[in-house]
């Protein structure tokens, strides 16, 4: 395909998601579909302007007048990729499957708009309804965050240490030119691509495939190296879905202890099976939905809370799912959140400790959870995960954001990662463990 033919691809499908109400993902799936003849160049060219414009909604649309389809394509081409109004136009001349003329209208924004007077929640590209949060959160710097939340992101591998270390990873994979990042120790990360570029694809390496690394963001492997299991110990996984904070924390605990890798969802549980064999791990035992936990009840030296949340620290991943949450939406996973931590607080031994682990970045899903938890439960405590930080990741020029000195947000502003939060709470030691609140068995969907 042409890029003409590309960008016109490109403004169907998002002209299909605003009919049809559509994740991007199935839109873009559905279109491969039905276009066999596009290689694997061109659907990636084609994903890359949809989702670019999905990041990037408000802002093109206030400088092209509208968030029609053809606004936000051509938006993407020249705002972002580096395209005039005059080289796409030569772009369509002569190409039967290009997008319609450009109109004396689009030349003339393309060509002068800005973003001079636009409102904050324009700017920083998120909901209006969410401006509010991010600058009670962030401040004079929450424009800056949610422009950050807009660009790609990068693609971030864990090393799993059971198997191979850097060296041996880094020359196995050296054509594709990988950087350690700056916080995990165990991560190495392919830089975002940019324009229509593919990015890189490890899965069908022998390293992949022999368990030497996993796809994992940095800032999953630094929450899950701050929950700090050590070998030896019994760790609950209350929200383990796919796995990867599990295998994180097999590994850190060179493969000794117990990691007991649960969900309420058996669906979100079916990739670890074959991850947890590729790894090579041995300490962790899943149980399902269906699973009794009593046996652990008051007996976990760490129990991991990974919350079901919005995902907004992920929306550089899922543009789309930006523009789709709604109060309710947010009501909904509030409640779910308050539930969870209530049932697996009670699988804490005295002495133990409670991680909460979210990855978004709004206050109501993170600091004020934690502190209406701990209002209702007097035998637990906030420590200081800051502490934990400073001793695993010392003299990084990264600093994730605080409001209590005690929890930690990570962004990709402050941190270069995907946006996580991190709480810990220890369990009074001499507390009596009450009695086990019911499990849920509710499909509390995760981003």
């Amino acid at each position: 395909m042409k890029p003409a033919g590309r960008l016109q691809a490109a403004i169907e499908i998002l002209a299909d998601m605003e009919q049809r109400h559509r994740p991007a993902s199935l839109a873009l799936a559905e279109w491969g579909r039905g276009h066999r003849f596009a290689g694997s160049g061109d659907r990636a060219a084609i994903g890359n302007i949809v989702y670019d414009a999905l990041r990037h909604r408000a802002s093109i649309a206030w400088r092209m007048g509208s968030e029609n389809a053809r606004n936000l394509a051509l938006g993407v081409m020249v705002f972002h990729w580096g395209e005039t109004a005059e080289s796409l136009g030569k772009m369509f001349s002569g190409d039967a499957h290009a997008p319609d003329a450009l109109s004396d209208a689009e030349v003339k924004a393309l060509k002068q708009s800005t973003l001079e007077g636009a409102p904050g929640w324009v700017q920083a590209d998120i909901p209006e309804w969410l401006e509010e949060a991010f600058e009670s959160n962030f401040a004079e710097d929450y424009i800056a965050e949610g422009q950050a939340l807009a660009l790609r992101p990068s693609t971030d591998f864990r090393i799993n240490t059971l198997k191979a270390d850097r060296d041996k990873v880094m020359k196995a994979l050296k054509r594709f030119n990988l950087e350690p990042t700056e916080l995990s120790p165990n991560g190495l990360r392919i830089p975002p691509s940019a324009g229509p570029a593919r990015t890189a694809n490890l899965q069908p390496e022998a390293a992949y495939q022999k368990g030497w690394v996993e796809v994992q963001d940095e800032g999953s492997q630094v929450s899950s190296l701050l929950v700090y299991a050590r070998p030896g110990e019994q760790v609950l996984d209350y929200c383990a879905g796919a796995g990867g904070k599990t295998l994180t924390m097999a590994a850190a605990m060179d493969n000794k202890g117990q990691i007991f890798a649960y969900d309420s969802d058996r669906n979100r549980l079916k990739p670890i099976y074959e991850r947890l064999k590729r790894a090579g791990t041995r300490n962790v035992q899943v149980r399902a939905s269906d699973d009794s936990l009593e046996d652990l009840a008051g007996k976990m030296d760490r129990v991991v809370v990974d919350a079901p949340c919005t995902g907004s620290g992920v929306w550089r991943r899922r543009p789309d799912a930006k523009w789709r949450l709604t109060p309710d939406a947010l009501e909904k996973r509030l409640e779910e959140q308050t539930q969870v931590l209530e049932e697996a607080s009670g699988y804490v031994r005295p002495g133990g400790y409670l991680c909460y682990i979210t990855c978004s970045v709004l206050a109501r899903e993170n600091e004020d959870q934690v502190y209406g938890f701990l209002e209702g439960h007097e035998d637990f405590e906030l420590l200081s995960a800051g502490e934990v930080w400073e001793e695993l990741f010392p003299g990084t020029n990264s600093k994730p954001w605080s409001s209590d000195n005690c929890t930690i947000t990570l962004t990709p502003a402050s941190t270069g990662t995907d946006g996580f939060f991190f709480a810990v709470m220890g369990r009074r030691a001499g507390e009596e463990t009450p009695p086990l609140p019911t499990q849920d068995t509710s499909d509390n969907t995760r981003p």
